[in-house]
């Protein structure tokens, strides 16, 4: 049996990896969130690694809120890179191997061809410095991890794109939705199953890698999708980047380029419109 903490487990890709560890017969799993285990406070994690005897640690806890963060880089800062540390040091110390999940954010979008690992990283803002700043926390201090680059994720649980897009949908009888970003829509569900495919295929490839779904879409397809898988009749304009301001510049492109992690894991990655599709039929 291998024992796996899982850190951030009230967000999005933590509670699929709960609702997909009833089905782990080989895995054990204890699941934390803030209230449980502040990763931001080294002295406490080291002595929950100590008691609990972790094969594994997948961080999924983090700080996302993009455009919040240009304000509040002091609290971004300790979560995004600290955390990351304080983990890579106890994991260290008790021989633990560390899945950390980043983000697309690491890039800066000027990229004409699907971004692979070893592209030159260069975030537009704080909750991308603080991510890539993160990732070097955890390569520095431990050589038994593997950092997961994922974009776009979306879920049945918890607040995302797709949630807001049916509720808005549902109230309004017109929408502006950005054109000019792309990227590809990520089922969390699909990276959790990834990473515990990972886990139980033992593979010792240490490293960086790219995940998220098939395909190419802005956002503005990511929305047209929505509304018409659940039948809603909204129109839809699209608009540019310019138009709809934020505190935080997105990367204008950001897809990423999965052969890495398809080929290394020899696993298939499933189209996005596909596990939209799968996503929508559990929610209302």
């Amino acid at each position: 049996m291998k024992n796996i903490l899982v850190t951030g487990a009230k967000g999005q890709l933590g509670s699929e990896l709960q609702f997909l560890s009833h089905s782990q017969k080989d895995l054990t799993f204890t699941f934390v969130d803030v209230e449980e285990l502040d990763i931001t406070n080294q002295n406490k994690v080291v002595d929950f690694f100590g008691k609990g005897k972790f094969d594994y640690c997948i961080n999924c806890a983090a700080y996302t809120a993009v455009d919040k963060a240009e304000s509040d880089k002091d609290l971004a800062y300790e979560v995004n890179v600290n955390g990351p540390k304080n983990l890579a040091v106890a994991a260290k110390k008790h021989k633990t191997k560390v899945f950390h999940v980043s983000t697309d954010f690491v890039f800066n979008g000027d990229s004409s061809t699907a971004y692979t690992e070893d592209m030159v990283t260069n975030p537009l803002g704080v909750y991308g410095d603080t991510k890539l700043k993160g990732e070097e926390a955890i390569a520095k201090t431990i050589q038994h991890y593997f950092i997961i680059r994922t974009a776009w994720l979306y879920s049945s649980y918890g607040g995302n794109f797709v949630k807001t897009m049916l509720r808005l949908g549902r109230e309004r009888e017109e929408l502006g939705v950005i054109v000019d970003q792309i990227g590809t829509p990520t089922y969390a569900r699909d990276l959790a199953e990834t990473i515990l495919s990972m886990i139980n295929n033992c593979d010792e490839a240490y490293g960086i890698y790219h995940f998220s779904n098939e395909g190419v879409a802005s956002w503005y397809d990511f929305a047209k999708t929505v509304f018409k898988i659940k039948n809603i009749e909204v129109k839809v304009n699209p608009i540019p980047t310019s138009a709809y301001p934020t505190p935080a510049k997105r990367p204008s492109f950001s897809l990423l380029d999965k052969s890495k992690i398809k080929t290394t894991f020899n696993i298939s990655i499933p189209y996005w419109q596909d596990s939209l599709l799968n996503c929508l039929d559990l929610i209302d």
